[in-house]
């Protein structure tokens, strides 16, 4: 399926445009097209996310099938492949509750099942502590999101890296060590961190007092890499030796019959392609929130038009419109109507995009959708400090109304 192909139209240098945004007449559009595309998801849904599934099997098959023969790239990809697609394509809609409405749906297709207890080493083995992903993502990123308790907003998170004065090429080859682990030495602890702090201070001043009173020089989860640390222990039993052993000890035993030499070819092609899959995430993950076209906001949102509005001024789109093109990118090419509507399917994405931006642009609201590799570049120039996000006070309900009772 192929979605419409526009041209975005330009970030305004002024914010007038949306100073005179009549929010509510924007949002009652959007929350009625999300009614139709929640009214239209049907059984094709689940079909089309198993084809999808299909594509990140046959990868991952093809990719163990031949690792053995020797250590090579090319199988190292496929295994690299099928792991982004369990991450980016299947878990991260099932556990939004995107396919919970398809009628006579496996509960293990749910987000009451998918990856829950035993079944993470089924539906999603990773180092990262499904639940804990849950909680960042799901809660705090997806509805705070470019507010100071969102924990992706990479401007933040890098900015011993922004500040410190080296040499472009040094910051770059600093980023790109992390780029190639970043699931391990970054989203895994950080993650699990932030779960650890809404266990002992639940509610949103608690964490976000938590969070303020805990600014380290890198990122709020490094402590957890020092072994006698606080919370420590959690993180090195439920993260890092459960998968370790899982991916680099269990599977490549797998082929012992078959020789010593080609259980030591799985694990090297196995270490290659976990440097891949992280590569592979970080590049169609972390540009949908980063560049000096992109906002970011102060406080929390009073009402759902203000919350559409954010969701689509603080987000990216790539292009796409085919499956194979959304494949590749994890189905994140689609994050400004991912962040308007998270519990919606795959399929439901591609007939989202041309609508919602056809809605932007009626209202004259910055719709961005562009490659790729624009919104790389912009990530890479915003990690080493060379440009700035923008900051945008967006007008809450209380506010509107105090200017309509005012006319």
């Amino acid at each position: 399926m192929k979605a419409m192909q526009t041209t975005s139209p330009p970030i305004p240098e002024s914010l007038e445009q949306l100073e005179h945004l009549d929010y509510a007449a924007f949002g009652a559009e959007l929350e009625a097209l999300h009614q139709r595309l929640l009214a239209n998801i049907s059984e094709a849904d689940f079909k089309h996310l198993r084809k999808i599934e299909g594509w990140g099997r046959i990868c991952s098959l093809l990719g163990y099938a031949t690792a053995w023969l020797l250590p090579n790239p090319i199988s190292a990809l496929l295994i690299s492949t099928g792991q982004m697609a369990r991450w980016g394509c299947l878990n991260h809609h099932i556990r939004h509750r995107g396919y919970d409405r398809v009628p006579n749906i496996p509960k293990r297709y749910t987000s009451k099942g998918f990856a829950r207890g035993w079944r993470r080493w089924i539906d999603w083995p990773d180092w990262l502590v499904p639940e804990a992903w849950d909680f960042e993502h799901n809660v705090l990123h997806h509805y705070h999101t470019g507010e100071k308790l969102d924990p992706d907003i990479l401007e933040d998170r890098v900015q011993l890296m922004r500040r410190i004065k080296a040499p472009i090429w040094f910051k770059y080859a600093v980023a790109s060590f992390f780029m190639v682990t970043w699931k391990l030495t970054y989203y895994a602890p950080n993650t699990l961190w932030i779960l650890q702090q809404q266990r002992s201070r639940p509610g949103r001043k608690g964490l976000e007092e938590r969070i303020a009173g805990h600014q380290p020089a890198i990122f709020h989860g490094a402590p957890l890499w020092w072994p006698f640390s606080k919370g420590s222990g959690e993180f090195w039993l439920r993260c890092v030796f459960p998968y370790a052993l899982f991916r680099f000890a269990l599977l490549p035993a797998l082929f012992l019959p078959l020789g010593l030499s080609a259980a030591l070819n799985v694990l090297l092609t196995s270490v290659l392609a976990e440097l891949m899959t992280n590569l592979h995430t970080f590049l169609i993950i972390v540009p949908n929130h980063t560049g000096d076209d992109v906002y970011r906001f102060e406080g929390p949102v009073s009402d759902k038009a203000e919350f559409y509005l954010r969701q689509v001024v603080g987000s990216a789109n790539f292009t796409g419109g085919r499956d194979w093109q959304d494949f590749l990118q994890g189905w994140l090419n689609y994050q400004i109507e991912h962040h308007l509507w998270p519990d919606l399917t795959l399929r439901q994405y591609q007939l989202a995009q041309p609508e919602v931006e056809a809605i932007c642009q009626k209202y004259g609201v910055p719709y961005i959708r562009q490659s790729i590799w624009k919104r790389i570049g912009q990530t890479m120039r915003l990690l080493t400090g060379q440009i700035v996000m923008r900051p945008l006070k967006t007008r809450s309900k209380q506010e509107r109304e105090k200017e309509l009772a005012s006319v």
